[in-house]
C-alpha cells in the first residue's frame, strides 16, 4: 500500500509539472521554474505561467480532488459501483440553476455561476433524499439511485427547454457545460475552497461509516451504526464537493466514476484508503486530461471534460477485465 501511495503521489507531481510546462505556447522547464520562484512581470512567458497556467492547475487540483472524493462517497453510500456525481441528480441540478442564472438573471461571470451551481446541487440532493426516504424502509441505496435517475431526467428536460427558447443562454452555457479548466481564475475559485475543505473533513469522518454500510444495512445497524446520520453526512459532503467542482469547471463526468475503481486497485475495499487514493488520483486524471487536450488540439485545445473519458475509459476497462472490482 505504501508503494502504491508513493506511485500515486509521483503521478500527481508529474501531472502538476506537465500542467505548468505544456501548453499552446512553448515555455521551457527552466523558464517555468524561474516564473515560480523568480517572477519577472516584464517577461511574457512568466506572465503566461503565473496568470494562466497556475490558476488552471489549481482549478484542476481542486476540482479533481472534489470529484474523486465525491465519486467514492457516492459509490459507498449507494453501494453501487456505477455511481457518479450524475447519479443523484447533483450535476443536473447545478446545470439547471446555472442555465436559469444565465437566461433570467443575466449572469455572465464564472463567479456568478459558482453560487447558482452550488445552490442547484444542494437543492437536487435534498429533493433526491426526500423522495428516496419516502416509505417505511427509508432511504435505501436503490431508492436513492432511482430517485436521482428520475430527477436527472426531469431536470435535463427543463434545461433543454430553457436553452431552446434562449439562444444567448445556449451559447454561454455550452462552453461551461463542456467541462473546461480554461478561464477559471483564482478570483472565482478561492471562494469555494472553504466548501471543499468542509467536504473533505466530512468525507474523512464518513470513512468508517462507509465501511459499515458496505456490510449491508442489517449488519451496519448491528454494529451500532446510525444509517440516517451516515447517509446525511455523506450527502452533505457530496453536495459540497460535487457542487463546488461543477461550479469551477462545469459538469465533468467520468472522474467520479473511474477514480474510486482506480483507487481500489491499490487499496482493496477499505474506504479509509479508497478516499485517500481518490483524493490523489482525481486531480491526477483531470490534470492529465487537460494536458492531453492542449497537446492534441494544437494550435487550439480540447476541453478536459471531453478528453477525460477517452483517457480514463481504457484504464477502467483494463482494470475491470483484470479482476472484479473489490466488494463495496
Amino acid at each position: 500500500m505504501v508503494a502504491g501511495l508513493l506511485v500515486a503521489v509521483l503521478l500527481l507531481a508529474l501531472a502538476i509539472a506537465a500542467s505548468l510546462a505544456i501548453g499552446t505556447r512553448d515555455v521551457s522547464l527552466v523558464t517555468v521554474i524561474d516564473a515560480l520562484f523568480r517572477p519577472d512581470p516584464a517577461v511574457t512567458d512568466h506572465v503566461v505561467v503565473r496568470d494562466l497556467r497556475i490558476p488552471r492547475t489549481v482549478v484542476g487540483l481542486l476540482a479533481g480532488l472534489a470529484l474523486g472524493l465525491a465519486g467514492a462517497l457516492m459509490q459507498g453510500v449507494t453501494r453501487n459501483p456505477l455511481a457518479d456525481p450524475g447519479l443523484l441528480g447533483v450535476n443536473a441540478g447545478a446545470s439547471l440553476f446555472v442555465v436559469a442564472g444565465i437566461a433570467w438573471f443575466g449572469v455572465t461571470s464564472a463567479l456568478g455561476y459558482v453560487w447558482f451551481a452550488f445552490a442547484g446541487a444542494a437543492v437536487a440532493a435534498v429533493v433526491v433524499y426526500v423522495i428516496g426516504s419516502l416509505g417505511r424502509e427509508g432511504a435505501t441505496p436503490v431508492k436513492l439511485a432511482l430517485a436521482g435517475t428520475a430527477l436527472t431526467a426531469a431536470l435535463t428536460s427543463l434545461i433543454t427547454i430553457v436553452l431552446l427558447s434562449n439562444s444567448e443562454a445556449f451559447d454561454r452555457y455550452r462552453f461551461w457545460a463542456a467541462g473546461s479548466l480554461v478561464a477559471r481564475g483564482l478570483d472565482s475559485t478561492l471562494p469555494l475552497v472553504p466548501f471543499i475543505a468542509i467536504g473533505v473533513v466530512l468525507a474523512v469522518a464518513a470513512a468508517r461509516m462507509l465501511n459499515a454500510l458496505a456490510l449491508g444495512d442489517d449488519l451496519a445497524r448491528g454494529l451500532g451504526q446510525n444509517l440516517v446520520t451516515a447517509r446525511i453526512v455523506c450527502a452533505v459532503a457530496i453536495v459540497l464537493l460535487c457542487g463546488s467542482a461543477t461550479a469551477m469547471a462545469g459538469p465533468i463526468v467520468f472522474v467520479g466514476l473511474a477514480v474510486p475503481h482506480l483507487a481500489r486497485w491499490f487499496t482493496g475495499p477499505d474506504y479509509r484508503l479508497i478516499l485517500l487514493f481518490s483524493a490523489i488520483l482525481g486531480p491526477t486524471l483531470l490534470l492529465a486530461a487537460d494536458v492531453v487536450g492542449r497537446v492534441i488540439g494544437r494550435p487550439g485545445e480540447i476541453e478536459a471534460g471531453l478528453v477525460v473519458a477517452f483517457l480514463g475509459a481504457p484504464v477502467l476497462i483494463a482494470l475491470v477485465r483484470r479482476a472484479k472490482p473489490a466488494g463495496l
